[in-house]
């Protein structure tokens, strides 16, 4: 049974109980939603456990040129940040590192450590000025992996992730936490000096 009030909303009723509320502000079901074509939309959806934010895509950047790479405008709302490289590489030896940031990157105050597993040896070092992709590098080492930053409470936020090289037997592994001083909005992928050049490969984010 379909019905419309003085208002103008309607509503959709099983067994004389209402189970679908279309009104101005939107529609309510009582019971399970089910979709068989694409539910599509730039708003949020209220769950049992709150709210359900999509897992959305940066856009893929070339890292071959430059000294930093920047993901801005990231949404106040994200809790957790995937930073993807594929081929990635400076023409240097300057550890490639990740920086949060509120306005502006966080340049300081990392609080963590990232080693380097090879066949020959085991080397870790801390690093304070951001998120260390590797222990060392070289101009001819291209890496791939990935780092999740996840947010803990209020600004502070843990970071952790691993990653390879292509031009030998190493594998890494990095973890740090930084506290910003407001809202998360920017992720950067730089260096430690800040001035060795990217050649060659790719980096993307993910976020939800």
């Amino acid at each position: 049974i379909t019905t419309a009030d003085s208002s103008g909303n309607l509503n959709i009723q099983s067994g004389g109980s209402t189970v679908v509320a279309v009104t101005a502000t939107g529609v309510a079901v009582t019971g399970t939603l089910a979709a068989t074509g694409a539910i599509t939309g730039s708003s949020t959806v209220a769950g049992s456990t709150g709210i359900l934010y999509p897992l959305t895509s940066g856009t893929a950047v070339a890292s071959t040129s430059g000294t930093s790479i920047d993901f801005t405008s990231i949404p106040s709302w994200v809790k957790r940040i995937t930073v993807m490289y594929n081929g990635f590489s400076t023409n240097g030896i300057s550890v490639p590192i990740i920086q949060l940031g509120s306005g502006s990157p966080t340049t300081s105050g990392y609080l963590g450590s990232t080693s380097q597993t090879s066949s020959a040896s085991v080397n870790c070092a801390n690093f304070t000025t951001g998120c260390a992709l590797s222990y060392s590098v070289n101009s001819a080492t291209t890496q791939r992996g990935a780092i999740v930053c996840f947010l803990i409470s209020g600004n502070t936020w843990v970071i952790a992730g691993v990653g390879s090289w292509s031009d030998n037997t190493v594998t890494t592994a990095a973890s740090s936490g930084v506290t910003l001083g407001g809202t998360l909005d920017r992720v950067r992928i730089t260096t430690v000096n800040g001035t060795d050049t990217f050649d060659a490969g790719s980096v993307n984010i993910l976020y939800e």
